[in-house]
């Protein structure tokens, strides 16, 4: 069985592997912090489900909010990522902090 892994690769290279579970997208306080003016101080959620080995994103209210292939998406809503979804979440990539790369590994379970 294939399990999905989801990376976030820094600018220099760096590869961070999304855990499975949530993280807080934000400024400060955050699992994934990103110094960036467009970034609120909690901007997003990115949650694992396991019961379908998905990642999902949910914009909480930010002033500039969180998009997915250059499409906002709606506030507290869960929004599932997609390997094709590659710009994800566009204040994150604005400024070059951290790019995304989507990456499929496979693991025997």
């Amino acid at each position: 069985m294939s399990v999905t892994s989801w990376f976030l690769v820094s600018s220099s290279g760096t590869r961070h592997r999304l855990p499975r579970e949530m993280i807080f997208v934000g400024r400060e306080d955050c699992e994934l912090m990103l110094q960036s003016r467009s970034v609120d101080k909690q901007h997003a959620v990115i949650n694992y489900d396991a019961s379908t080995d998905e990642h999902l994103v949910k914009d909480l209210g930010s002033l500039n909010g969180t998009f997915v292939n250059d499409l906002r998406i709606p506030d507290q809503t869960y929004i599932t990522l997609n390997l094709s979804d590659t710009d994800l979440p566009r204040s994150v990539l604005e400024d070059s902090v951290v790019l995304s790369s989507i990456e499929t590994m496979l693991q025997a379970i």
